[in-house]
């Protein structure tokens, strides 16, 4: 006596895409799971510091002249004409407008 047999429903694809298609997939999550894990790792200081953990070029601090004859002071209103400014309301427009003819 035979077993049955289940019949498989037709797919509009071959088989074998399926299982290459999931093969990438499990390739790409993979590569994507390491790059995760070796960020994780640099972050965690493993290779060093972070260049962006300190000041880069301290020997620009040390190589100053007379730093303690730096000022600040403001701007008078005729060094300031050329400044945007910042917060003030906007120009108007130049825009006419006139209703639509139907």
């Amino acid at each position: 006596m035979k077993p049955p047999t289940r019949l498989a429903p037709k797919l509009p694809f071959p088989v074998h895409l399926i299982d290459g298609t999931l093969s990438m997939l499990r390739w790409l999550l993979a590569l994507l799971f390491l790059a995760n894990l070796l960020m994780f790792v640099v972050v965690q200081g493993v290779f060093g510091p972070l260049p962006s953990v300190g000041g880069r070029e301290p020997q620009h601090l040390d190589r100053q002249v007379h730093p303690e004859l730096v000022r600040v002071r403001p701007i008078s209103p005729e060094e300031a004409a050329d400044q945007a400014v910042v917060g003030g309301p906007a120009p108007l427009a130049a825009v006419q407008a006139a209703p639509l003819a139907q």
